[in-house]
This record gives structure tokens, C-alpha cells and sequence, in this order.
């Protein structure tokens, strides 16, 4: 009698664990018109994006096949991060509609199965793969898509003929206010004529970092030494400047230690695109640019970390417009589906480059321009929803 009835609460709990039959039968039917999108929208980005280009710098700066067929390998995951979204749309618009056609939606309306408990699987499906791309973009892409940037720049020699002109690195401190209000003080200005990969040539640094005592730096030459997180600068002459702008002494060297941050090295050096970067990374970077002061370049980086943000949560937008969109009474064959999606993708793609453009131009602010394509999908979406479940 006791083994019966813990045998029966056993049963019950495990059953308030499982899905309810409707949403298993409509998460199966959503599994593989999603892998098809992921496939099929993967293979296109792979061949307009990757393929063509490629075989062009094959031809031109003659890399090796295997050299070829390993950075088109590296491309992949970029693209794979790419579909996702599309893939959810795919997936959605493609069950429902066949849903739809077979009558099946109109069935389950008749048993008080309102529209809205119908898109439930679909929703949880758009949040499960936002995560994932999250995730995925996150964390694999950037490795792959800067490795094969890698490989692909040693084998062309680009790194030989690296020459950078007119490297300019403002420092700033946090300087606090008797009122208590925290403002930033320039305290070093470094500029260098020119970087060939390995030495600064032609420095000039102004330093204002000690009160009452400024000095100018000249040097013919600087390196980096990474083991004293110094640079090392070479025939130069030290000024030491008064605050009533009189010269107090001059210290002429053939070499001399200076306590100064490696950033200017790492604004001359050649950057990694920020979609080779994480987001700690492109953070970091965008802290960088702003104290070069480069203000195209700080709305560009910061436009684009938005984006990386944003662009998960395009998954749940076309899942609810895929979704929408599927349940209206039609006929939508898979062919006509993937027609239908490629559509929303490219309208979705231009308006995201518009509005990225603004924000790139200081039209839009960064965070306007990255989320006003999810604001406008999630609108457009509520109104399909609307429509269709009346």
C-alpha cells in the first residue's frame, strides 16, 4: 500500500515536470525548419560573404588551398551567429503556416486555445536561442573571426610593410573638485611621427603630471620594454619647464626610462576589428579611442558594442513576426517561407544600417541606434499579433 501510493506521487511529480502534449508537438514541429534556416541562411552568408573573396585573394596573392580552406573554416561560426535569428523566423513562419493550412490552428481555437497560448513555444524558443547566440557571438566568433584574420594578413605580408603616421595620445586623471565634483585634467600629451611596427621615431611629450613643474620630452626614438612596463627612449633631450614658462634646466640622454602608459603603443599598433573582440575587450578599446579624442571612430566602436548587444534579441522580434505571420489562414510551402523570411532579413539589415549610419554620425545616440530596429520589430510584431488574434 505505502510502495503504491510513493509510486503514485513519483508519477505525479515527474508529470509536472513534462511539457504538455500541445507544446512538445509544436517545439518538434519548430526543431527542423530551424536547422534547415540555420543551413540554408549560414550557406548563403558563407557564399556572398566568404567564398567570393576569398578565392579572389587566392588568385591574387596565391595562398595555398590548405591555408584557404582553413580561414573559410574559421569563417564559419560568424555566419552560423548570423542565422540564428533568420533561423527562428524560418522556423516559426514554416510550423504555424503548416499549422494553418492543415486546419490544426482553427482545431485548437475551437478547444479555447487562444492565439497567444498557441506562440508560447515559439517565444520560449526565441528567448532559449537569443541566449545562445549571446553566447556563441560572444565567445567562440571573435576567436575565430580574429584567427583567421590573422592567418590571412601573415600569409598576404601585410605586417612587413606596416608604416603608422602621427600617433597623438591624450592621458587624463581624475582631478576632485573643493565642491566635490570629479572632472578630468589633461596631464600628457604624447605624439610620435611615425611606428614601423617596432620603435616610435620622432616623440614629443608634454608632461603636466607634476604641480608647479612641467617638462617636454624629445627623443629620436622609443621602445616599449614590456618586462619594467617602461618605454625606453633614445638621443633626446628633457626640458624642464617652470610654471611662469621659464626654462628651469635641460637634461640631454642617450637613454632614459619614463614611467609612461603603454596606450600610445596600442593605439599605433594594428587594431583588431571590434567584432574580433569581445565586449570586455571592445570596452576596453572604445577607453582607448576616447582618449585619443577621435570622435568618428568612438561613435563607430560605440555603435557597434550596442549592437552586439542588441542583436540577440532580434530572435524573439522574428520569432513573434514568424510566428504572426504563420498562423493567418494561408498556404505557405517551405519554399515560399524561405522567401518570405529572406524579405523581413533584408528589410530588418537595411533599417539597422541606417540607423547604425545615424548613430555613426551622431544623429541617433549609440544605444538609439543599436535598439530602434528590436523597438520597431517588437512594435510591428504586437500589431501582426493583434490582427491575427482577433
Amino acid at each position: 500500500m505505502t510502495q503504491g501510493r510513493a509510486k503514485s506521487l513519483s508519477q505525479l511529480n515527474v508529470s509536472r515536470w513534462r511539457l504538455p502534449v500541445m507544446d512538445r508537438y509544436l517545439a518538434t514541429e519548430l526543431i527542423m525548419p530551424f536547422v534547415f534556416g540555420i543551413g540554408a541562411f549560414s550557406a548563403i552568408g558563407l557564399a556572398v560573404g566568404a567564398v567570393f573573396e576569398l578565392v579572389r585573394k587566392v588568385s591574387e596573392a596565391a595562398i595555398p588551398l590548405p591555408v584557404a580552406l582553413q580561414i573559410f573554416l574559421l569563417q564559419i561560426p560568424y555566419f552560423v551567429g548570423l542565422s540564428l535569428p533568420m533561423a527562428v523566423l524560418m522556423a516559426t513562419l514554416i510550423a504555424y503556416s503548416r499549422l494553418a493550412k492543415d486546419s490544426e490552428i482553427t482545431a485548437l481555437q475551437g478547444c479555447g486555445i487562444s492565439i497567444y497560448r498557441l506562440v508560447i513555444p515559439a517565444v520560449v524558443l526565441s528567448l532559449l536561442i537569443a541566449g545562445v547566440t549571446f553566447a556563441f557571438n560572444e565567445g567562440l566568433v571573435p576567436k575565430a573571426k580574429h584567427q583567421a584574420t590573422t592567418i590571412l594578413e601573415q600569409v598576404i605580408q601585410q605586417y612587413s610593410a606596416f608604416n603608422e603616421k602621427n600617433i597623438f595620445y591624450q592621458e587624463f586623471h581624475d582631478l576632485k573638485r573643493s565642491n566635490g565634483k570629479v572632472e578630468q585634467e589633461l596631464v600628457r600629451l604624447f605624439y610620435a611621427q611615425g611606428f614601423d611596427g617596432e620603435r616610435m621615431q620622432g616623440l614629443t611629450i608634454l608632461d603636466f603630471s607634476q604641480p608647479g613643474l612641467n617638462q617636454v620630452v624629445t627623443a629620436e626614438s622609443a621602445t616599449w620594454n614590456p618586462k619594467q612596463n617602461t618605454w625606453n627612449f633614445f638621443n633626446g633631450t628633457i626640458y624642464f619647464v617652470a610654471a611662469d614658462g621659464s626654462y628651469r634646466n635641460t637634461l640631454e640622454f642617450e637613454q632614459q626610462q619614463l614611467q609612461i602608459p603603454r596606450d600610445p603603443l596600442d593605439l599605433a599598433k594594428p587594431r583588431r576589428d571590434p567584432l574580433e573582440m569581445n565586449l570586455v575587450e571592445a570596452q576596453q578599446y572604445l577607453q582607448q579611442l576616447r582618449q585619443d579624442g577621435d570622435e568618428k571612430k568612438i561613435r563607430k566602436v560605440a555603435v557597434q558594442i550596442q549592437q552586439r548587444y542588441a542583436f540577440p534579441s532580434m530572435c524573439l522580434v522574428f520569432g513573434l513576426i514568424g510566428s504572426a505571420l504563420g498562423t493567418r489562414p494561408q498556404r505557405t510551402s517551405t519554399a515560399t517561407g524561405f522567401g518570405i523570411s529572406v524579405l523581413i532579413v533584408f528589410g530588418h539589415y537595411l533599417f539597422s544600417f541606417v540607423t547604425g549610419a545615424l548613430g555613426q554620425v551622431g544623429v541617433l545616440s549609440p544605444l538609439m541606434a543599436a535598439w530602434s530596429p528590436t523597438l520597431v520589430g517588437l512594435v510591428i510584431a504586437g500589431w501582426l499579433m493583434l490582427r491575427v488574434a482577433r
